[in-house]
């Protein structure tokens, strides 16, 4: 699928930093719990860092204890777009940036997530970057 934002490798590499390339280009996961907004309850908007696109609102944010910051929901319902992942031995649901085709995480459904939408957007930290809100 074409993107809006369509660059080759090499200038990705040049703009990324190795762990950014890592995890948005390669589809890699950064370490549980160590991630910049893990814990973060600045009101705000969360955007890729690969190409400013808006993905997430902070009023959707949660507490999942999983290890990365979590969503019950996009900001709008076009901003990432939503891949069959079967690596691992599994069966997941990756999550990209509908943009320029950014790895974020992986979604995950269920009844034991305590959120209006039983999803959990499992995002890495470093996928992201924080706008907070003004005033």
């Amino acid at each position: 699928m074409p993107y809006e934002i369509d660059k080759p490798e090499e200038q990705w590499r040049a703009e990324l930093s190795p762990a950014e390339y890592h995890v948005l280009r390669e589809a890699g996961t950064e370490p549980a719990y160590r991630g910049e907004y893990t814990d973060t309850k600045t009101p705000g908007v969360y955007s890729c860092r690969a190409c400013g696109a808006e993905l997430f609102r902070s009023t959707e944010k949660f507490e999942s204890h999983c290890g990365w910051p979590s969503f019950y929901d996009p900001k709008d319902s076009d901003a990432v777009e939503l891949i069959e992942d079967r690596s691992l031995g599994m069966v997941r649901v990756e999550v990209r940036c509908k943009r320029c085709g950014s790895h974020l995480g992986h979604v995950f459904e269920g009844e034991g997530y305590p959120t209006p939408t039983d999803q959990r957007y499992c995002i890495n930290s470093i996928s992201l970057t924080l706008t907070p809100d003004e005033g």
